[in-house]
């Protein structure tokens, strides 16, 4: 980032408030996507594009619904390190015939990878994944130590 002298309003330059705005949205793309889990940079051409997602909790499992619609099933991958959940995979742009003239593409395609830090311990051999309308269901069995249990309190 570019450091500037200060000058006085009076000095006869007029005032920009948007000078250097590049510099600045630039890093804020730079910062926001490094949060959310975006490569920093992609190889040139390529788009990436994260699915959201929901995550909820019910008694014996922890859900994750992610919106992935004009993916097939066979173009995604869903693996589990430790307490990391990662999904990846791409869609494609479909196109008729070489001549399609587009006119608008507002839809997002490419590869994706989204990885979500898991809030709790879950039972990794018993996971289900099930995809339909676009959604992918991903269920989580909790450990059993992390299963809320009834205690039975003796009278003495």
């Amino acid at each position: 980032m570019a450091i500037d002298r200060w000058q006085p309003f009076g000095s006869g330059a007029c005032w920009d408030p948007f000078r250097g705005g590049g510099d600045i949205r630039t890093e804020m793309n730079r910062l926001f996507n490094t949060f959310v889990g975006r490569p920093a940079t992609a190889a040139m051409g390529e788009r990436m594009w994260l699915p959201a997602v929901d995550v909820h909790e019910t008694k014996d499992d922890l859900v994750l619904s992610f919106d992935i619609p004009g993916v097939t099933e066979k173009d995604v991958q869903l693996t589990i390190t430790g307490d990391l959940l990662t999904l990846s995979g791409e869609r494609r742009l479909e196109r008729e015939t070489p001549e399609d003239n587009y006119h608008r593409v507002e839809r997002l395609y490419g590869r994706f990878e989204r990885s979500i830090q898991l809030p709790m311990t879950v039972q990794t051999d018993r996971v289900k994944a099930s995809y339909r309308d676009g959604v992918l269901e991903v269920k989580l069995p909790k450990a059993e130590e992390i299963k809320p249990r009834e205690i039975k309190i003796d009278l003495a």
